[in-house]
């Protein structure tokens, strides 16, 4: 088909769109968008000639789709009149329709451009809690600073849990976690890794180790823990063993405001994540442990491998690596 080079820009992408309808034999027939568009401006400007100079066509351009679009719609659109077209009943039947179908992909096209440039559209994250003390929260203001039109939802649990989600579709993006002796199934994940997340010792603002700006496990053999369940983690159990002894675990509290009750009452000491270290009471200390027994799990966001993964989730790994980069896991000793 020869065209004219000055040709404006047309709706779709990677080729012109179709409808279609069943003939006359029950067959299929398509009906291209780009044809809707041609007929539209020469049922606006009576002429074939003058719709071709709008759209960047030559005439005989122009006929062919017109009459291709008389053929795939069984309809005589226009009258050819001595001077120019017009449209016959069929065509101003046609027409209506037509209008209704360009404006609704140009209305797709917008919606479709908001969405690559994320001034709409949706973010669900899924993160575990400690991530949710400084973190996550870190990199949604980030992200909500740069992309105020975007809707934002965050879903806590543990790792688990957040993986099915994102199997399930139901999250976008999951802020996970693993420590050494846990494997995550990254066969169906794409993993980024964030920051690795030493555990640190919350003890008593009394104890007796209080002062230490860094303490061995060893130091600990005598001392009853909190933990979040009578048998106490794999993880601490895992470290215990490497420093030589059996933690005793006096009471079980999973929830980490809890454990630092009871660590402030002097019950126990408990292992802590250097992500919460932030939202820690000022009558408990936060020490962290010699980097030969502190025990570190390692923190990825992680996105669903073989699917697309959303503008917005994109946009926002880059905040939660930013983030990453610049939140002080680890600090030393804190205390009130």
């Amino acid at each position: 088909m020869s065209k004219k080079p000055a040709r404006r820009p047309r709706l779709g992408v990677g080729g012109p769109p179709t409808t279609r309808r069943r003939g006359e034999n029950g067959a299929e027939t398509a009906v291209n968008i780009e044809w809707l568009e041609v007929f539209r401006e020469v049922a606006a400007r009576g002429s074939v000639t003058a719709a071709g100079q709008a759209l960047g066509y030559t005439q005989p351009a122009v006929s062919r789709q017109i009459s291709a679009l008389e053929r795939a719609t069984g309809a005589r659109l226009f009258d050819r009149m001595p001077r120019g077209v017009r449209l016959t009943e069929e065509g101003r039947c046609l027409l209506g329709h037509a209008e209704t179908v360009l404006e609704r992909m140009r209305a797709a096209q917008q919606d479709l451009e908001a969405l690559r440039n994320l001034d709409a559209g949706r973010l669900r994250v899924g993160a575990f809690d400690s991530a949710d003390a400084a973190l996550v929260p870190r990199a949604l203001a980030s992200f909500r600073a740069a992309h105020p039109a975007v809707c934002l939802s965050v879903i806590e649990g543990n790792t688990t849990a957040q993986l099915g989600r994102l199997r399930d579709g139901e999250i976008d993006i999951a802020v996970v976690s693993a420590y050494p002796h846990q494997v995550l199934d990254a066969g169906h994940l794409d993993l980024h890794r964030l920051l690795d997340d030493p555990l640190m010792v919350a003890l008593p603002a009394g104890h007796r180790l209080a002062r230490r700006s860094v303490l061995r496990l060893a130091d600990l053999a005598g001392e009853s823990w909190i933990e979040g369940y009578p048998d106490g983690s794999a993880t601490l159990a895992d470290a215990g063993r490497r420093a030589g002894f059996r933690p005793r675990i006096d009471f079980a509290v999973r929830e980490w405001t809890a454990k630092q009750g009871f660590v402030a009452a002097g019950l126990g000491l408990s292992l802590v994540p250097s992500l919460a270290a932030g939202a820690a009471r000022p009558d408990i200390v936060l020490i962290p442990l010699h980097p030969g027994d502190a025990p570190v799990r390692k923190v990825h966001a992680a996105t669903l491998r073989g699917v697309a993964t959303p503008p917005p989730a994109i946009a926002f790994l880059r905040c939660l690596q930013e983030a990453a980069r610049y939140l002080p896991v680890a600090a030393t000793r804190r205390s009130g």
